[in-house]
């Protein structure tokens, strides 16, 4: 079901979520493949309609700085990070906490973490109250989906819903920067550029 992404749809998004859905929303970069990251079952649905490898971690979408504590530990250089690039197209990858657990995670002791940069995910996120997977809502190695018809494309009515908002503000993914050991590492270079990140943590 592709509906238009409005401020009063958010609640059937998350009416999905919280049983176990899995929606496709727009974003600042690309459409997100969001299921709630607790739900094990849910997160599981979004490995199979990728086609991802089980064994590789999804990134997490956050409503906020004190959302992103509650299951991370943040670091001086990820705290600065965020605070200069989020809401945004920057993930920081930093350790998670001990007492946190999601299937989304694949076992790893870091998680990416990303608040979006759109009123309509983050309002989902809010809603829902816990974070939710924020990978792209695409087949695994298939085309950036920049458009609602581009995710019905490619992964058709496996998924419960889909949040039209028309084509993502970027159309390309967010700068991935792993914060977790004692010097910041670009894994991914995306919509922000290695220099604003480092010229970030100069300044």
């Amino acid at each position: 079901m592709t509906i238009p992404a409005a401020l009063d749809q958010v609640g059937k998004a998350v009416s999905l979520l919280r049983n176990g859905g899995v929606i496709s929303m727009p974003t600042d970069t690309l459409y997100a493949l969001t299921a709630a990251a607790d739900d094990a079952t849910a997160v599981r649905r979004v490995f199979e309609i990728k086609g991802r490898q089980q064994g590789r971690p999804l990134p997490l979408f956050v409503s906020g700085l004190e959302s992103a504590e509650r299951i991370a530990e943040l670091n001086e250089t990820a705290r600065r990070l965020a605070s200069q690039f989020w809401p945004g197209q920057l993930t920081i990858v930093v350790s998670k906490r001990q007492t946190y657990e999601s299937e989304a995670l694949a076992g790893s002791a870091t998680v990416g973490l990303r608040v979006p940069d759109n009123q309509i995910a983050r309002a989902v996120i809010e809603a829902l109250g816990a974070p939710v997977t924020g990978t792209s809502a695409n087949l695994s190695g298939g085309p950036d989906p920049v458009t609602a018809a581009d995710v019905r494309s490619q992964l058709g009515d496996r998924v419960d819903l889909i949040l039209d908002a028309g084509p993502c503000a970027r159309g390309i993914g967010s700068t991935i920067v792993d914060c977790s050991g004692d010097e910041p590492v670009i894994l991914r270079e995306g919509a922000i550029s290695s220099e604003r990140v480092f010229a970030a943590l100069r300044d």
